[in-house]
């Protein structure tokens, strides 16, 4: 595949994280975290035509049913079991939201961080955009209030890391592969019991409900 297509695709798991941070609505943010998986995927599918790597390509198509198909229906699932419309707000409003997302873009591109994008130096552009995404999605993991967006927000920050595996080189390595089967499957379990408990003991995904808990 082209450089230039594998750059668009890491640009639109980027974009992503960052519409991310400022969509409102659980819809949107269920599809953009459909597109930016369909993105990975598209990535894990270049690796294997690269590499002849058949793991590579069994991950591609897990990928593709867990993470663009069965993922997206489980939390529009959610959203219209528990009647959710909108997201819960942020803890940073949207002005302040965009200047940390540019000084975190502007940190991963810097060169405190420039060891981490030179590991493979050919694409130390693409690496340090990977590294950005994966920096914006913890970000967005803390200052989401809803517990489905924080979710939204850990599988980003996943696709993030195996983003930046696959453009560090290291996409054959059998422990990434293990962890990205495990991960596939696992938090689609935690992230269904998660949220029923909380919504069953709070009647609502709003992790500020829980402030007042007390041991």
């Amino acid at each position: 595949m082209n450089i230039w297509v594998l750059r668009l695709l890491l640009e639109i798991v980027f974009l992503t994280v960052v519409f991310l941070h400022l969509v409102k609505k659980n819809y949107g943010a269920v599809l953009a975290y459909t597109i930016q998986s369909l993105a990975i995927v598209a990535v894990l599918f270049n690796s294997f035509l690269e590499t002849g790597g058949m793991s590579l390509l069994l991950i591609a198509l897990l990928a593709l049913i867990v993470k663009v198909i069965l993922a997206p229906l489980f939390f529009v699932r959610m959203i219209k079991k528990n009647g959710l419309r909108f997201s819960v707000s942020t803890y940073l409003n949207i002005p302040l939201t965009l200047i940390v997302i540019a000084a975190i873009t502007a940190i991963a591109h810097s060169q405190k961080l420039a060891p981490l994008a030179e590991i493979v130096p050919a694409n130390h552009a693409l690496l340090s955009l990977a590294l950005s995404a994966m920096l914006l999605s913890l970000v967005l993991i803390i200052n989401r209030k809803g517990a489905l967006s924080q979710i939204i927000g850990i599988l980003s920050f996943e696709n993030s890391i195996i983003a930046f595996a696959v453009f560090a080189g290291l996409e054959q390595s059998p422990s990434l592969q293990a962890g990205i089967l495990f991960d596939l499957f696992v938090w689609l379990v935690i992230a269904t019991v998660f949220m029923a408990m909380i919504y069953k003991h709070f009647g609502s995904l709003d992790v500020t409900s829980m402030k007042h808990l007390k041991d």
